[in-house]
């Protein structure tokens, strides 16, 4: 995990079958000149600087997904989220918290986290 010296950063954990790969493609090779010839409608083709400096990061496996959530959110558990919270996503309406900076799944009955 590099520091980042050039101001705020965000991080977020992404929870899809394939997310490693879909938000690879998003964010365009590392090489930000190709990038800019390959994909330049990714992420880094249209805002990368430099290698160095290309706008954004990602897993590029599950195992170190893993090493960067829990370096990132230390109370983040992936088995509970597996076990508890990934079924109930999946059977009803999803809403976001902008406050919590969350998805969750919408109780019966009204807004607001479960």
């Amino acid at each position: 995990i590099a520091q980042n010296l050039d101001g705020p950063i965000r991080a977020y954990i992404l929870a899809h079958k394939d997310a490693i790969q879909l938000w690879r493609t998003v964010m365009g090779p590392t090489r930000v000149f190709r990038a800019r010839h390959v994909a330049p409608d990714s992420i880094r083709g249209s805002f990368g600087l430099t290698d160095t400096r290309n706008t954004t990061h990602g897993s590029d496996s599950v195992v170190s997904a893993s090493r960067e959530i829990a370096a990132f959110f230390p109370d983040f558990s992936e088995q509970r989220w597996y076990e508890e919270e990934e079924p109930q996503l999946r059977c009803g309406p999803v809403h976001y918290s902008p406050e919590g900076g969350i998805h969750f799944a919408a109780p019966s009955g009204g807004l607001g986290p479960a």
